[in-house]
């Protein structure tokens, strides 16, 4: 399922067919939303004439800190017994191959691969056993983080929350186990991480109950998972690419704001 700008404007579609091949691929444009069961336009386009926006314009994102026991080792902090939760901005969220864009306020701008959960549904307490119910699909994010601020503020509210700070996409995967899957990251086509999201220590259903009971989880919602060890500094005419086993790279250029 993707977000799209079409010749006549914007909306949610189906992509059907090898996305690796945009002339043959189709995207399939969805009446309203894409939650409970789509309703279709009967319109349609090669994937190659339109352009993919972020696939979700959430209400809030959820992010997971120290997630991955090596990412917290790199930076010296033991893993905590609960899942540390933030909120980023829903206006820090763009699409694939949008600029993040470096604030002059930061010296220090990292990048963070992450297997990104998409909720479908209302939820509130909903158990782990029962979470994959909640959700709609997964994507990629990248956690964009200007680290020298986040150590100096004491707290991650501005360091995480600029905007252009959460890229997702290119689609959001509604078949896909997030169990154990490979993540990678690349700056310049360098690899910077690579890991599995079976080393996460908190799992997407523990990670579901776990939010779902602090606050009510709304439809298009959006959980970051976490980043493995790797993550680096990013600078002015740089690339980054997002790749998740299964659901596809995010690619993004920087820039200077």
């Amino acid at each position: 399922m993707a977000r799209i700008a079409h010749p006549d404007g914007v909306a949610f579609a189906s992509i059907e067919g090898d996305v690796d091949s945009p002339d043959d691929a189709q995207v399939l444009e969805i009446a309203e939303h894409p939650f409970g069961q789509p309703n279709f336009t009967g319109r349609r386009w090669p994937l190659a004439d339109v352009r993919l926006l972020a696939p979700i314009l959430p209400t809030k994102v959820i992010a997971v800190g120290r997630n991955y026991s090596a990412h917290a080792a790199e930076f010296g902090h033991e893993v905590p017994a609960d899942p540390m939760i933030f909120l980023k901005p829903n206006t820090s969220v763009i699409g694939p191959n949008v600029a993040i864009k470096l604030p002059p306020a930061s010296s220090r701008v990292d990048f963070e691969g992450e297997l990104a959960v998409v909720i479908g549904q209302p939820v509130k307490h909903v158990p782990a056993a029962r979470a994959s119910a909640a959700v709609l699909g997964y994507t990629i994010a990248n956690d964009v983080s200007a680290r020298d601020l986040q150590k100096s503020d004491g707290q991650w509210g501005r360091a995480k929350g600029f905007d252009t700070f959460c890229p997702l996409g290119p689609w959001i995967e509604t078949a896909v186990d997030p169990g154990d899957l490979a993540i990678r990251s690349e700056v310049d086509g360098v690899v910077k991480q690579d890991a599995r999201t079976s080393a996460l220590v908190h799992g997407v259903p523990e990670l579901i109950e776990f939010v779902s009971a602090v606050m009510t989880l709304l439809p298009g919602d959006v959980i970051l998972t976490g980043t493995p060890e790797g993550v680096g500094p990013i600078e002015d005419g740089q690339q980054v690419s997002i790749t998740v086993e299964g659901i596809g790279t995010l690619t993004n250029p920087v820039r200077t704001a």
